[in-house]
């Protein structure tokens, strides 16, 4: 937590909370210019970038949030279930901190960070509004959709690093539980957040209404017809 940067703080009560993670060999720098970018969009949310807590073990100066030594997909999932209590425990930190509810809390992830914020969302029940996976992935396909949030994935279809079709699949599990997201397969693009990415990312916070939302607007509709007298 001493490594992370905090990008914006309003004077005021946060009406948002933006908790972006980085990926492996990278630092909490990387994240900054999508911070930056949603900072000009919410003037009042409270925007982070954290700092993965162990040194890389592949690229000097930089860190991780599991060691990619090794790791194979028979043992990915025990690996990222072993770091998972910790970055909840983080994320809790800066709620706390922000003074803003997980309702209103989006969880943005590139690489390793987006399979954390996506497993740790299996973990914990409302732990935020909003997940975003950027060229990430889950460690294991889900066994549930997590309830009132909304998952945003977004991934490039030249990525060589996370191939895209772990997006497809998990988009495709994600809609057969009846979750909420949207999945942006990006052509051209490659393990990277491009500006054209950015641009999406804040299309998809303004535009898309949660599912739970809409359900409890037409839920409503529907009690009030069921009341109102006919002719």
């Amino acid at each position: 937590m001493s490594d992370a940067i905090i990008l914006q703080q309003p004077a005021q009560t946060a009406q948002q909370l933006l908790i972006l993670h980085h990926g492996v060999g990278a630092s909490a720098q990387h994240m900054l210019p999508l911070g930056q970018r949603l900072a000009l969009q919410f003037p009042n949310a409270f925007i982070v970038s954290v700092q993965a807590p162990s040194p890389s073990d592949t690229q000097p100066g930089g860190a991780q949030w599991f060691s990619e030594q090794g790791l194979t997909d028979d043992n990915h999932a025990e690996r990222v279930a072993a770091v998972v209590p910790a970055f909840i425990q983080n994320l809790r930190f800066w709620q706390q901190s922000s003074g803003v509810e997980a309702s209103a809390t989006a969880v943005l992830g590139f690489g390793q960070g987006a399979t954390l914020a996506l497993e740790a969302a299996q973990v914990q029940t409302g732990l935020a509004g909003r997940i975003v996976a950027l060229s990430g992935r889950y460690a294991q396909l889900p066994n549930h959709a997590p309830d009132k949030t909304t998952l945003h994935f977004f991934h490039g279809k030249s990525d060589p690093v996370v191939h895209y079709g772990h997006c497809v699949t998990a988009a495709q599990r994600l809609v057969a539980l009846g979750g909420d997201l949207t999945a942006d397969v990006i052509p051209y693009l490659g393990h990277e957040i491009t500006t054209e990415v950015m641009d999406l990312v804040v299309e998809r916070f303004v535009g898309h209404i949660p599912k739970h939302h809409w359900d409890a607007v037409l839920q409503a509709a529907a009690q009030q017809a069921a009341a109102t007298p006919k002719p």
